[in-house]
């Protein structure tokens, strides 16, 4: 196979034309979305230009240290996104960067020692995109559900300490919650390929003129990778940030105001 795909600039511009159609839906049906939605297209275009010639040159390049620094900046990056899910959770922005970088630093480690891919930038950087990317998402939904469970359990909570429970074990039902809801996501989306969806590896090797089958095993070891790094980032924020819900004479602290939490 070798198909090839050509996007040149006015192939662009039309696509552009599809934009057109979401902000139609947003106006007719009043949503109020359609200032965030050409501030995100602009965004968009932007971040992945400058990208775009960054990538060029450290692949150029091949320097260990500047791959390195690249990935320590998608994993800062995703850590600074991750904490506008925990806003109200005191210290939440070191909790996030600590977990993505478990979870990215694991998970590439693995995929290098297996040789399933190379130390290079090439390989590297896109793959720790991913793994940071969805590892954001699941500690996102981690922090998410934390701040709306403790709420609700509030009062449980405070008469299992009241009973002489530790943090650790009047919250542990919470936590257990909070990590499920953040691995669900991938779960559920494995269950769905090759049925339903051809994911983004898969479909961007098949663009590039790769045998589909040959593809499948890069897709099937993404899955393998997703799994492993959502997992890790869930558990691993999950288990940091309950402990921000207490302070150091284990009496249970809620913090409802974002304003007053520290990253």
């Amino acid at each position: 196979m070798h198909n090839s795909v050509n996007v040149n600039n006015l192939s662009l511009a039309f696509a552009a034309g599809l934009v057109l159609v979401a902000l139609f839906i947003g106006w007719r049906q009043k949503l109020g979305v359609n200032r965030d939605m050409i501030i995100g297209v602009i965004r968009a275009i932007v971040q992945l230009t400058i990208v775009g010639f960054v990538l060029k040159y450290i692949f150029a390049v091949n320097n260990v240290l500047l791959t390195l620094a690249m990935i320590l900046v998608i994993i800062f990056n995703a850590a600074y996104n991750a904490r506008k899910r925990g806003q109200g959770i005191p210290h939440i922005f070191w909790s996030s960067f600590w977990s993505i970088l478990i979870s990215t630093s694991v998970t590439l480690s693995g995929l290098v020692l297996s040789g399933a891919i190379k130390f290079v930038p090439s390989q590297m950087i896109p793959i720790s995109g991913m793994i940071a990317s969805n590892s954001m998402v699941a500690i996102g939904l981690c922090y998410r559900n934390m701040l709306s469970l403790f709420r609700d359990q509030r009062q449980q909570v405070l008469e299992r300490i009241a009973l002489g429970a530790t943090p650790h074990d009047s919250a542990i039902s919470i936590v257990r919650e909070c990590i499920r809801t953040g691995m669900q996501p991938t779960i559920d989306a494995s269950k769905t390929y090759g049925i339903v969806s051809l994911p983004g590896m898969m479909s961007g090797l098949i663009f590039a003129g790769v045998d589909p089958v040959y593809a499948i095993k890069y897709q099937i070891m993404v899955v393998f990778m997703l799994l492993s790094a959502t997992s890790l980032g869930s558990v691993s924020a999950s288990y940091i940030a309950y402990r921000r819900f207490f302070n150091q004479d284990q009496q249970l602290v809620i913090k409802t105001d974002a304003k007053r939490s520290q990253s």
